[in-house]
């Protein structure tokens, strides 16, 4: 084995033994808590543009699969993991994760302490690093970090969205532990999808609640999006900087009251800034697939999946236009608001759960009541 380095904006350098691909690959280097659903992270493009630290001291043992995939294929910068499996142990696998990432151009650090790496972005923010099995003068690879773009300030969503618009049709997997909220609905609403870096298993679960599903791209002006006679339109989850979208913002300002309207993720910051609020980058964000957070309207606690570095200020929102629904019981955050006179809500956790738990997939079925009251 190769020695590969990760070297951060600050002078620190992580040296470990190289997996995936031999190459040299910078981002923002961010960490994810899950235990499991290493490839629905591998192929989220919400990570577009990140090196992603996975806390689970062992990863790849179960291989890959295509069925697994969140898009087309991993969008991560790079990956940094405690220890890394070469071989697959399981019979739904037909990729080891070593051969997934390699072949995508992905490279991989193992046999680093990711406690400590982890502890030091947790006291020092995330920052910007360079990951390479080509270079071994730590010195250069922490000035290359220094000479990177801030993940502040970006638009990644227009680069990771598609091109064409597309239909969707594939639903949940039948008898799968995600279908456990029943049996799929007949098609009854025609739903506008923006791709700002959508994930599959939102896809999937909008097709399982009665949705026939026409994903656009992120700049599709609002004209042509009723132009497609929607009953409902969904804001999706993406990656970067949510103020840079001032085009996407304008169009969903144009939306809003003209149908209803249901964002995640990226879409909950996008909706917060059609609305007249302000985002914020957090320090470390975040990442993981257990994070509590309550319903407001129920005083029920969710568990859910999150992968988010920036969020809606609630300070800046208009409370006598928007009612707060959820909030992040770890540290106060805004995880969820809805107008109080139109057909529009969001979060900004992610109810698909892929991977994560499915404490919120009812929120599916409430944006398919309020298409069902609309018509």
């Amino acid at each position: 084995m190769t020695t590969a380095i990760l070297a951060l904006e600050d002078g620190s350098v992580f040296e470990g033994r190289s997996f995936g691909a031999p190459t040299e690959r910078s981002g923002e280097v961010v960490f994810n808590t899950a235990l499991t659903g290493y490839q629905e992270v591998f192929t989220d493009p919400s990570y577009s543009g990140q090196i992603v630290i996975l806390t689970n001291p062992q990863i790849g043992n179960y291989g890959t699969s295509s069925k697994d995939n969140e898009s087309q294929g991993p969008y991560i910068e790079g990956l940094v993991v405690r220890e890394f499996s070469p071989i697959a142990s399981s019979w739904r696998s037909d990729a080891t994760a070593d051969a997934f990432l390699t072949r995508a151009g992905v490279p991989i650090v193992s046999d680093l302490d990711t406690r400590a790496l982890v502890r030091h972005l947790r006291t020092r923010g995330v920052m910007r690093g360079v990951l390479s099995t080509l270079e071994t003068d730590g010195r250069k690879l922490v000035e290359k970090a220094r000479q990177i773009p801030t993940m502040a300030g970006l638009d990644l969503a227009t680069r990771v969205s598609t091109r064409q618009s597309y239909q969707w049709t594939e639903t949940v997997e039948p008898c799968s532990p995600s279908d456990a909220i029943g049996l799929q609905a007949e098609p009854r609403y025609n739903v506008v999808a923006y791709d700002y870096g959508i994930k599959h298993n939102i896809l999937r679960r909008l097709v399982h609640s009665g949705c026939r599903v026409t994903v656009v791209p992120s700049l599709t002006s609002a004209e042509d999006v009723l132009a497609l006679h929607p009953d409902g339109i969904f804001l999706s989850n993406g990656p970067g900087d949510p103020e840079p979208l001032v085009t996407q913002v304008a169009n969903i300002r144009k939306l809003i009251g003209r149908k209803p309207i249901f964002g995640i993720c990226l879409g909950n910051q996008l909706l917060g800034l059609a609305l007249g609020g302000k985002t914020y980058k957090l320090k470390f964000g975040h990442r993981g697939a257990n994070h509590p957070v309550r319903n407001e309207l129920t005083g029920r606690v969710e568990i859910t999946s999150h992968n988010h570095g920036f969020a809606v200020d609630p300070d800046s929102l208009n409370l006598s236009e928007v009612e707060i629904t959820h909030v992040n019981l770890n540290d106060q955050t805004l995880e969820g608001f809805r107008h109080r006179s139109e057909p529009v809500f969001c979060v900004q956790y992610h109810p698909e759960a892929a991977p994560g738990p499915h404490d919120s997939h009812y929120l599916f079925d409430d944006f398919t009541r309020l298409m069902r009251e609309a018509k």
